[in-house]
């Protein structure tokens, strides 16, 4: 592991590199839904996360549990802040070096461990199985989430080039 200059730095870094990632894979998913293609519903995702909280982390169907007040507010401050954490990952593991002069494959690649997360733990929290097994076109879905983390690690690469070139 690297050590990033300072514990500062790093949030700051982490902050304007994962909102930035995360803001680029939005658009993409609003792309996608402009062409008929779902995205995660974010109110289901909050209500996904206030359900595990109170100790219930696997659901037969998210859409049918009880709704929770503040369930969508939830659920996108917990998308922002997992960008940013896995932005801050990233920093960690590539250090000052690439934060200084980002490169497109680290980002990528990291990107792509990133599915991890939807594909093995999310999607079957809320329901849908392993790898969207539980859906009605599981192929599609994983390979859908496998491009838009893809889109992820290039918003990855994109925001650390932005924050570079504008702040040194």
């Amino acid at each position: 592991m690297i050590v990033v200059g300072s514990a500062l730095e790093l949030v700051w870094r982490a902050v304007v590199i994962g909102v930035g990632a995360t803001v680029v894979m939005d658009l993409w998913a609003a792309c996608l839904r402009l062409f008929g293609v779902p995205s995660l519903n974010l109110s289901h995702l909050g209500r996904w996360l206030a359900h595990a909280v109170r100790g219930r982390w696997r659901h037969r169907n998210i859409a049918e549990a009880t709704p929770v007040p503040g369930e969508s507010w939830l659920g996108w401050c917990a998308h922002y802040t997992v960008g940013v954490g896995f932005a801050a990952s990233l920093l960690v593991i590539e250090g000052d070096a690439w934060a200084e002069a980002p490169s497109l494959l680290p980002a990528l690649v990291f990107g792509w461990v990133t599915v991890l997360a939807p594909l093995f733990v999310l999607q079957p929290g809320m329901g849908a199985g392993i790898a969207s097994r539980r859906t009605s076109r599981p192929l599609f879905n994983s390979v859908k989430i496998i491009v838009t983390h893809t889109v992820f690690g290039i918003g990855l690469y994109g925001a650390a080039l932005a924050r570079a070139w504008l702040l040194g």
